[in-house]
């Protein structure tokens, strides 16, 4: 029923060239979504915390792009952009900014209010209290949101390549699964935990570059 570890080897093996191909395509449509699920995640996340209305507003709409599942949005946003990459950063971008958001303004609230008082009594604006206090103080929880998109990154833009498109990992999966070549398949689930593997090793290494006083406390 499944084939043995020497044939996925050997598939892997026999498939690099083709699997680099696809792999390239998917990582695109990855660091593209994630990157602006990041961005998206980071406006939402400093007006909701700027603005009480907002966070009232926008919460209830934020956690409701989490209960559709994306394999019922899939469809619509390939039947309204085409099977190009386009649909496939959409939904990566829906999927992403949401650990984003909801770590920095968790983040942003943990913040020490007489950390803030002092430097409201010193004159400070907002704007230098956002830079010098609330940013610094919710970076753990940036980057702790930041490994769970990132992996969320690869995983949404296989799937959505899964229905529709040109080149892709999800794309090339689908393909080696009709063709009952299992050995395929299984080379390219190998090759997606090695990528994510990787990016959540990125992410914490970024994570020690931006916090290098974490390493003082291990």
């Amino acid at each position: 029923m499944l084939p043995s570890p020497i044939k996925v080897v050997k598939a892997f093996v026999d498939d690099f060239p083709t699997l680099m191909l696809h792999l390239k395509v998917t990582l695109i449509e990855a660091v593209a979504g994630l990157s602006f699920g990041v961005l998206l995640g980071f406006i939402v996340a400093v007006l909701m915390d700027a603005c009480m209305v907002l966070d009232k507003a926008l919460h209830p709409i934020i956690i409701l792009t989490q209960t559709v599942p994306t394999v019922a949005i899939a469809p619509l946003l390939v039947l309204w952009f085409g099977y190009d990459m386009l649909p496939k950063i959409i939904l990566i971008v829906v999927t992403t900014f949401f650990p984003i958001a909801v770590g920095l303004l968790e983040g942003f609230k943990s913040v020490d209010k007489d950390e803030i008082n002092l430097m409201k009594a010193m004159g400070a604006s907002k704007l230098q209290i956002f830079i010098h206090i609330k940013l610094p103080g919710a970076m753990g929880q940036f980057f702790a949101g930041l490994k769970i998109s990132a992996s969320y990154a690869v995983v949404g833009a296989v799937i959505s390549e899964w229905l529709g498109g040109f080149q892709g990992l999800g794309v090339y999966m689908t393909r080696v699964k009709n063709a009952f070549a299992f050995d395929k398949m299984f080379a390219v689930i190998f090759l997606i935990s090695i990528v994510s593997l990787l990016v959540m090793k990125l992410v914490e290494l970024l994570h020690r570059k931006a916090m290098p006083w974490l390493k003082e406390d291990r």
